[in-house]
């Protein structure tokens, strides 16, 4: 006759399988929804501050902004981009002549490298057109997922959210998005952000950590949504005035 003590001691034990987190936004959903209808009056129509004439040249352009200011890579690419907006003009420039365009910008030894690389795979690969999925972009020597996803909402309209210091650093500190990747704020950020304001949401985003929600000190009296906000940096409680923003100036 057999133990069923036995048995059961034998058999041996299942490891229930470990679930992540679930995300629990301190955000009601309806204050989701202010927030970014208050950045939506603010900036009805947002856009990017990189200087750029077709898909190639943006592709370059926020390739080159890593560890650099859009102002920084403006003063270097204005000048350049009328003389090579393809990749096959790109490589006619050759690495020298570009290295010596972009050396005001923080890396320009590797970046330089890395445009002419890309540049190659764009001809060899893709017929020199810049590829429309973030699979294929990710491919590209230099491009990662952010600059991929700046490519896909600026030159291809596609929605997605390119985590950049600006809004790695808003989702952490207003706790709204937190993370320690830029891909976990990426997610949460995308897991919360209505769809009827997703398309503009990476440039509202930017935006406010750039002018407002700024790296050392946060402007919270000129902030719109100090009211909501959750931050335990806030030194100020009540919303600026919610109107529209003068046109931005490149």
């Amino acid at each position: 006759m057999t133990n069923s003590k036995t048995t059961a001691a034998a058999r041996p034990a299942t490891k229930k399988p470990v679930r992540a987190k679930k995300f629990r936004c301190p955000y009601a959903p309806e204050e989701i929804e202010e927030i970014f209808r208050r950045f939506s009056i603010q900036r009805p129509e947002p856009k990017g501050e990189l200087y750029h004439t077709n898909a190639y040249t943006l592709l370059v352009a926020v390739a080159l902004s890593a560890q650099a200011t859009d102002a920084g890579v403006n003063r270097a690419t204005r000048p350049l981009f009328p003389l090579v907006d393809t990749p096959e003009k790109m490589l006619d420039f050759g690495e020298e002549r570009l290295r010596e365009a972009i050396k005001t910008i923080g890396l320009f030894r590797n970046k330089a490298k890395n445009v002419i690389a890309l540049s190659q795979k764009l001809v060899a690969d893709f017929g020199g057109q810049v590829p429309r999925t973030r699979e294929e972009l990710v491919t590209l020597p230099g491009v990662g997922r952010k600059t991929a996803n700046v490519v896909l909402s600026m030159a291809f309209g596609i929605p997605s959210l390119a985590v950049d210091t600006h809004i790695f650093r808003i989702g952490n500190r207003l706790k709204i998005a937190p993370g320690k990747t830029p891909d976990e704020v990426e997610d949460k950020f995308l897991s919360i952000i209505p769809d009827h304001y997703l398309f503009h949401a990476h440039h509202w985003l930017i935006l406010h950590g750039r002018y407002c929600c700024k790296a050392r000190k946060p402007e919270c009296e000129k902030c719109v949504i100090a009211d909501i906000c959750k931050s335990p940096e806030k030194s100020w409680d009540v919303p600026a005035p919610l109107v529209e923003l003068p046109p931005q100036v490149f």
